[in-house]
């Protein structure tokens, strides 16, 4: 790690913990000639919070705040965002917001990450809990945001016009300058007048057709530290004293420790304990690599009983028969049932998707110092609320006085969300070592080994198309491990069934005239947790390829039986449409390859993927280009919205082509990349992204990408080869 790098984190982290929890709110309050602003919009109010005073330190900086906007001498705005960056680009999205209604020059704008503090900072879909997730970042903050930034605008505007004495109304901002007949002010110049002032509950809002920034695309902000060396990760993180602790993980999941040999652990050089907690054995060392050393030379005698001791294949078996079985009933149209049993050539599929694990690029880690008044925790922190209550039980004090660092996250997909069991392993182990700080760090191999995984699901549908070709009936019967079912979210649950088991599925927006949805939860040994996308992630593969089936069974071209059951979709058909017009859906393809598309809704988005596939004769196929369509209401940033488009595409084309997670005798048998197979970047297809233009609120980009993808190429496959695929990972690559 350079020096920059190094003297950066010196900077940032070595604060005094105890300030955060002497905050308070104030009016509205000027410091050191800066201007703090926060909102505290909620879902259909205009309310606005005004800034707080905070300390400074001996340079004059502020480096604690609890509002969204700081505005310092030097004209500097930096804005808290509330929400985990974990490469999805909320840092400039969410900055984009208040810059565009703050008319502010885009390089004057900073960020900075929020503390964990629900009560100030929480997702206003979630309720009093601050988080991200469910694609709900840009959603949740749009209004809240966009007012923050009118609310410091006027409030600057009004400082100007008492100094100049001249009306508000006649002032301009723009470009990050104040302005009226020949004089002009900088934001830092007028900010301490503008502490002062009462903060607007109801600022105005710009006209969508005066937006500047929203909707052009605008340079990332976290690019430059993230190319230059200097964005910090949970592995940059160096505290004085601080100790590396690996963890002796169970061979099976829901093991337990019975009996411990540490004593050659302990004589290795560079040891400094070994010490057990409830979920494995930690060696704590000087260094990585003289932990890595001892770890091995640990020995442990575990305690089985609880684990799971089926293989893969008698896992499928058992929720074959359970989708053989009556479910809970989510949803009904018409009478699917009894139109299925009068139909002629009726069709059937059943479906097989295996465990996934995220194989985010960062390894989970985590740093924690704890003692017995308080816990202070430097990591890519996804669920903050969640995450004090865990840390804070674990540790013996209150949620309070669990303070958070958060840092970026390289990568994440739904693994660093709670349970956050690593986080709870590694207070569980620094708590041992009171004032040290302990950096827990886990391999490829422990975060594939001991991962929560996407749930294999088994789904059975049965359907059937008139003698005119209209599709008539649809019964679906999906099976899968809950995922909130026993967790911090459970109460989630408003049905029967865990909502995650048919998701995209009872929700669908084809017109089916007669439908019946069944799902049932199959309790495995297997711990489970949201994967990108969720349960959309598998389940609009099983719709999208058996729309393919009834379409084919109704002599029908994909497209033009998608239309007739979406026709009271326009958003759909607007992404279907706008796919099918750049792909060239329709046209002549050379000898071998083949098109199948797939159209999707999740969090809010619509999406239409068509892909390009290459079959040879072999068997094996390449996909060689992927045309997408997006609707996501108002795009903030077009750029970004590409960038995560192709990002779920080939996420999910990696899932689609090759992953899985397989168990024998109840083990993981995947360690590692070479037998975890991720897309590599040869077999990265041609991506077109197309936004459709929209006046409707944000919506989620994070994950609508992904859903698509695994359908479009089964279908593109089918198209070629007549054979339907309905088993994922789908086979061999070329």
């Amino acid at each position: 790690m350079n020096f920059l790098k190094r003297q950066t984190i010196h900077a940032q982290q070595h604060t005094e913990p105890s300030a955060l929890s002497r905050r308070h709110f104030l009016q509205a309050a000027g410091l050191g000639g800066g201007l703090l602003i926060g909102s505290g919009v909620v879902a259909g109010s205009a309310q606005v919070f005004a800034a707080e005073k905070t300390p400074v330190d001996a340079s004059g900086d502020i480096p604690f705040f609890n509002a969204f906007v700081k505005i310092s001498p030097d004209s500097k705005v930096t804005i808290v965002v509330k929400h985990l960056d974990m490469g999805q680009g909320v840092s400039t999205g969410l900055t984009a917001l208040v810059a565009e209604e703050l008319d502010a020059n885009w390089e004057q704008m900073a960020w900075e990450f929020a503390p964990a503090d629900a009560s100030r900072y929480n997702n206003l879909f979630w309720g009093p809990a601050q988080g991200t997730g469910g694609s709900s970042s840009i959603a949740n903050s749009w209004m809240q945001l966009r007012q923050t930034g009118a609310a410091a605008r006027e409030m600057l505007v009004a400082a100007a016009a008492a100094e100049w004495k001249v009306p508000a109304n006649e002032i301009q901002v723009k470009n990050g300058v104040i302005s009226h007949a020949k004089r002009t002010s900088t934001f830092g110049a007028l900010a301490a007048k503008a502490a002062v002032l009462p903060v607007p509950q109801k600022p105005t809002v710009k006209d969508p057709k005066d937006f500047t920034l929203i909707g052009k695309t605008i340079p990332r902000k976290d690019s430059l530290e993230k190319t230059n060396g200097t964005a910090i990760y949970t592995q940059d993180i160096q505290l004085p004293g601080m100790l590396t602790a690996l963890v002796v993980y169970p061979p099976q999941l829901f093991g337990k420790v019975k009996k411990v040999d540490a004593a050659k652990a302990k004589a290795s050089p560079g040891v400094v304990a070994v010490v057990e907690f409830p979920r494995g054995v930690a060696v704590i060392a000087e260094s990585f690599w003289a932990a890595q050393k001892a770890r091995k030379l640990v020995q442990v005698e575990w305690d089985l009983s609880a684990c799971e001791t089926r293989s893969s294949d008698e896992l499928f078996n058992a929720c074959h028969e359970a989708a053989k079985k009556s479910g809970a009933v989510v949803k009904t149209v018409g009478d699917a049932v009894a139109t299925l049993a009068n139909a002629e050539g009726v069709i059937s599929a059943e479906y097989e998707l295996p465990y996934l694990t995220h194989a985010a690029i960062e390894p989970l880690n985590c740093v924690v110092k704890a003692d017995k008044a308080n816990c202070e925790l430097w990591y890519a922190c996804q669920m903050p609320t969640v995450d004090q209550q865990q840390v804070a039980a674990a540790a013996g004090v209150k949620p309070e006085q669990v303070n958070i660092h958060t840092l970026y996250a390289g990568g994440s997909f739904g693994r660093r969300a709670c349970p956050s069991d690593y986080v709870v392993d590694a207070t569980n182990i620094a708590k041992q070592l009171p004032g040290r700080a302990i950096k827990m760090v886990w391999t490829r191999e422990d975060e594939i080994l001991n991962g929560r995984y996407r749930p294999m699901a088994v789904h059975h549908v049965r359907g059937a198309v008139s003698p005119t070709g209209k599709a008539i009936a649809w019964q679906h019967h999906a099976v899968a491990q809950a995922i909130l079912r026993g967790g911090p979210f459970e109460a989630m649950i408003q049905g029967p069934v865990d909502s995650t088991v048919a998701e995209g599925i009872d929700d669908m927006h084809y017109a089916i005239p007669n439908l019946q949805v069944q799902a049932t939860e199959i309790p495995i040994k297997v711990s489970t947790l949201w994967w990108r996308s969720v349960g959309h992630s598998g389940n609009a593969f099983v719709v999208e390829t058996f729309i393919d089936q009834l379409a084919h069974a109704a002599k029908k071209d994909p497209v033009i039986f998608r239309r007739e059951l979406l026709a009271s979709e326009p958003r759909a058909l607007g992404v279907l449409n706008l796919a099918v017009e750049k792909s060239g859906w329709g046209k002549p393809l050379p000898k071998g390859l083949a098109r199948g598309i797939a159209v999707h809704k999740s969090f809010g988005t619509w999406v239409a993927q068509v892909a390009e596939v290459r079959v040879n004769d072999n068997g094996s196929f390449r996909v060689e280009r992927v045309v997408c369509a997006v609707d996501c209401g108002v795009a903030v940033n077009p750029d970004v919205i590409r960038a995560q488009m192709e990002g779920g595409i080939g996420m999910g084309l990696s899932a689609a082509l090759g992953e899985a997670i397989t168990l024998k005798k109840g083990v993981v048998e995947q360690s590692n990349f070479h037998n975890y197979s991720l897309l590599r970047i040869d077999a990265m297809p041609k991506v077109e992204v197309h936004i459709v233009p929209s006046a409707e609120m944000p919506s989620g980009v994070g994950e609508p990408g992904l859903p698509p993808i695994a359908g479009a190429v089964a279908n593109a496959l089918f198209a070629s080869t007549g054979k339907p695929r309905t088993r994922l990972p789908l086979g061999v690559v070329a």
